[in-house]
């Protein structure tokens, strides 16, 4: 018979439906968060905390000095990982404070720890345009997908889940716009050029149909071989595959595509806040690490082209 929830574990699960159901929340961004809620759930019951008045600050101090250190069962965590669990951690306090549950939020105190400046990495124009044509290898019904698949991506600057949940009826081929449902349920608009379109429509009229007759009907744009939409880790497949093919170093994501997309963009020249709108970030700060990746870019032109740089 298996243990009933204790009331920790009870207020974690609340608060995840009122993020479902309230909030509108990713299955992926809630799946990250029931995730991080475990590992805190879990390490409460250890110490013999299980009611959410039992908790101060100092056990959420120490719980992020733990995810830092590791155990036998859980490899220490980035500061940007560790980070990201705290955020959780202080979402769920919040939200019961908020509710009247806690009389304080033992949680709103604790920093979480200094990641230092990252720069999202981009890859150059030559280096997309490699990747792009390594994925049109044969014109098969797989190949062409896997053009359109990468060409949307770069092309529309839209995240792998937001690509992957595409439906037919989101594609407008006359003003060659995609419609793009991203965090939040959030809808917007997003134009596409010459070459994503071109991929896009040379994939759904000459090999989407051959996928499709494999499956029981699906709406999805991006098949896989059984006819069925395709999958995220199939996604990260294919450009993996297509990374390797065009001997591209180095650890290249989705992700990936979405930052040179903006940084391209930037570097061309485009308003930040076109971009985030484009990107479909809520604030423009967001965006704006981008502008540090593009006089990144300007300082090595600088140091290795003007002869008093060096």
């Amino acid at each position: 018979m298996a243990a009933r929830p204790t009331p920790v574990e009870r207020a974690a699960t609340m608060w995840l439906t009122h993020l479902h159901v309230e909030r509108g929340l990713s299955p992926n961004t809630l799946a990250a968060y029931r995730r991080d809620l475990a590992r805190w759930t879990a390490y409460l019951a250890e110490r013999g905390v299980s009611q959410p008045a039992q908790v101060r600050e100092a056990t959420v101090a120490e719980f992020l000095g733990h995810l830092r250190e590791g155990d036998p069962d859980h490899p220490p965590l980035s500061a940007s990982s560790a980070a990201r669990t705290l955020v959780a951690v202080r979402g769920l306090h919040r939200f019961l404070a908020l509710e009247g549950v806690l009389e304080d939020d033992p949680a709103r105190a604790v920093a979480p720890p200094s990641q230092g400046s990252r720069l999202p990495k981009a890859l150059s124009v030559d280096q997309v345009v490699a990747l792009l044509e390594a994925a049109s290898v044969g014109d098969t019904p797989a190949a062409l997908r896997d053009r359109a698949l990468l060409e949307v991506l770069y092309g529309s600057g839209a995240r792998i889940s937001e690509a992957i949940g595409l439906d037919l009826d989101d594609i407008d081929r006359d003003a060659n716009v995609l419609r793009v449902v991203g965090k939040g349920a959030k809808e917007r608009l997003v134009p596409l050029g010459s070459y994503a379109a071109e991929a896009l429509l040379a994939y759904v009229v000459r090999a989407r149909p051959a996928l499709a007759g494999r499956g029981r009907g699906t709406p999805a744009v991006f098949l896989n071989q059984r006819g069925s939409r395709l999958s995220r880790q199939s996604a990260w497949t294919i450009l993996r595959t297509c990374a390797e093919r065009a001997h591209l170093a180095g650890h290249i994501s989705p992700h990936t595509l979405r930052h040179s997309f903006a940084t391209h963009l930037l570097d061309g020249g485009a308003d930040v806040r076109v971009v985030q709108e484009l990107l479909g970030h809520a604030s423009v700060t967001t965006t704006q690490i981008y502008t540090l990746v593009t006089v990144q870019r300007l300082r090595e032109v600088y140091a290795q082209s003007h002869p008093r740089a060096r």
